[in-house]
């Protein structure tokens, strides 16, 4: 009960204290409102960039290995070009690994370029996917309109295509692409399907604003063992299969057809989606100590000014002190009572950030194409610092109006 008075009474006087003197008081606030809006805005921000990549990389799959010419990690003792003369994955080592390998649940071949695409008199640019028929065993995807390709049409190389939305939407304006030609760098192709809308992600792995044909079509359009379609092998753990069983089971597979010996360098990739996360984890530890020295300054300049009206309303209220202790008021429970006005009025300015906070994080959204999430534990962060920003700033004038002697203080002008 004594809590809950004392909670009470600090409110009253910290409400009061912004009717008498409000010009100052809001003055005092927009300090921590500042240094909390500064704070948890970085914050938030980079928690919104941290899950698009996050999710983007959970894209690529945690049991899904790629083979490439390229690592997603360079080496530094690696000579660069060691790297430019490394030969692209074939498709004849997609047949061998596919026949061959015990580990894997699914492979696939698949590789892209730039090409015109064009529809009547419409003309676009857009990457053009040729991938192998077990591409749907390895990256989910939903189709919204049409079907995927047979495993007849992936065979013969029929000249059929699968769309994304953003593609179907320029092309078509709206309209059922399903069974209109259109030209991909010349080539006449029959639209058969159109993927899902997925959205924009970080990685550029979303079928949105890319045309998908099968490999042995492709063959038409593209040399596929250049470097200009980056080809690669992607595959897919068993269920009871570790990725790095699959890994040396692949190594194994491709040294051998390489014919490379124990003691050589590999000259081909196992690239995974850890290798990204780890990058990430590294990046986003040394922008989050970034944040808190930005918003830690912003913090300080708030705290001060929590300091700042308390001492005045120490001063203010010094007769009122006076009398409290003299009909017997304890030393701390004046301590506490100043205390808790000084967290009441920091955590007002840190609520008052955090709505701003809010605010900009729905008006972002809204304009860009990217998702801000102001999470719950950002707001608990914001209240929990405003908190002790409160109690940091306000206890030595609190400690002064506790220690004031009674007889003194009733005697103050």
């Amino acid at each position: 009960m004594i809590i809950f008075r004392l909670l009470r009474e600090s409110v009253s006087f910290a409400f009061q204290s912004l009717r008498v003197n409000k010009l100052r008081t809001l003055l005092s606030l927009l300090g921590i409102t500042i240094g909390i809006f500064a704070m948890i805005s970085v914050f938030t921000v980079i928690d919104s960039l941290e899950k698009q990549i996050r999710d983007s990389v959970s894209s690529l799959g945690d049991d899904v290995i790629y083979i490439q010419k390229w690592p997603w990690e360079f080496s530094q003792d690696y000579a660069w070009w060691k790297y430019m003369n490394r030969p692209v994955p074939t498709l004849e080592e997609y047949e061998l690994i596919k026949d061959n390998a015990k580990n894997i649940a699914a492979c696939a071949y698949m590789g892209s370029a730039m090409r015109n695409v064009s529809y009547e008199a419409v003309n676009t640019n857009s990457p053009i996917l040729v991938a192998t028929h077990d591409y749907k065993d390895n990256r989910e995807f939903d189709i919204s309109k049409g079907r995927y390709f047979s495993e007849k049409e992936s065979l013969v190389g029929s000249n059929v295509a699968i769309i994304g939305y953003n593609i179907a939407e320029n092309l078509f304006s709206g309209g059922n692409p399903i069974g209109k030609e259109i030209k991909v760098d010349g080539q006449r192709v029959s639209v058969i399907g159109v993927f899902d809308k997925e959205g924009a992600n970080m990685m550029s792995t979303s079928h949105d604003y890319l045309i998908m044909l099968p490999v042995n079509y492709g063959k038409r359009i593209f040399k596929l063992n250049s470097n200009e379609l980056n080809p690669m092998i992607m595959t897919r753990a068993k269920s009871d299969v570790s990725i790095q069983q699959m890994n040396d089971e692949l190594e194994i597979l491709l040294r051998s057809h390489r014919r490379l010996s124990p003691l050589e360098e590999p000259n081909f990739a196992l690239n995974q989606a850890s290798m990204i996360s780890q990058g990430v984890d590294k990046i986003f530890a040394t922008i989050d100590i970034a944040g808190i020295i930005i918003g830690g300054f912003a913090i300080l300049v708030g705290g001060f000014g929590i300091a700042n009206i308390m001492f005045v309303s120490v001063k203010e209220r010094t007769r009122m002190i006076g009398i409290q202790k003299a009909i017997g008021a304890k030393s701390g429970f004046i301590l506490t009572q100043f205390l808790f006005e000084a967290v009441v009025l920091s955590l007002m300015g840190g609520v008052l950030g955090l709505i701003l906070i809010y605010i900009g994080t729905l008006i972002g959204s809204s304009l860009v194409d990217f998702e801000f999430v102001l999470s719950f534990s950002n707001i608990l962060t914001g209240l929990i610092i405003s908190g002790v920003i409160g109690v940091i700033s306000g206890f030595w004038p609190a400690k002064q109006a506790a220690d004031l002697d009674p007889v003194v203080a009733m005697n103050q002008a």
